[in-house]
């Protein structure tokens, strides 16, 4: 499985992931939290599975290798709101999802292999699930 192949752990989102690039340069957040200016990660989404309403306080720039991967974006409401959608792979390479918005994954029916490069960069305690909502 490419999950063992590339060193993945399970992602509380849905998926696998693993950071594999921070930034040596780090940047001071207004309210004075320490971040690396960006990092990187894989992020696997296997066939048919999906990841959870979820939002991150940083811009994301996601980048497709394998397969596709579609995202609903959600708006940037106290809740996920009406989605637009937006697929990464061979036709787009590269997406933008803007800080603060909420976004998910839907099942697609091959495996998809994507980076996600977040800037500033991520850390969980900026990283929001949506409660009680299903993916």
């Amino acid at each position: 499985m490419l999950a063992e192949t590339l060193d993945l752990e399970p992602h509380p989102e849905g998926g696998w992931f693993r950071q594999t690039w921070a930034s040596p340069v780090s940047v001071t957040l207004p309210d004075g939290r320490v971040r690396p200016t960006a990092t990187l990660i894989y992020f696997l989404l296997p066939a048919g599975e999906s990841s959870a309403w979820h939002r991150v306080a940083s811009d994301e720039l996601w980048l497709a290798h394998t397969g596709a991967v579609r995202l609903e974006l959600g708006g940037s409401g106290p809740l996920p709101g009406k989605a637009s959608d937006v697929v990464v792979d061979a036709g787009r390479p590269q997406a933008h999802v803007p800080a603060g918005v909420w976004q998910r994954t839907v099942p697609a029916p091959a495996d998809a292999l994507v980076s996600c490069l977040v800037s500033p960069g991520f850390d969980f305690t900026d990283f929001e699930l949506a409660e009680g909502l299903k993916a």
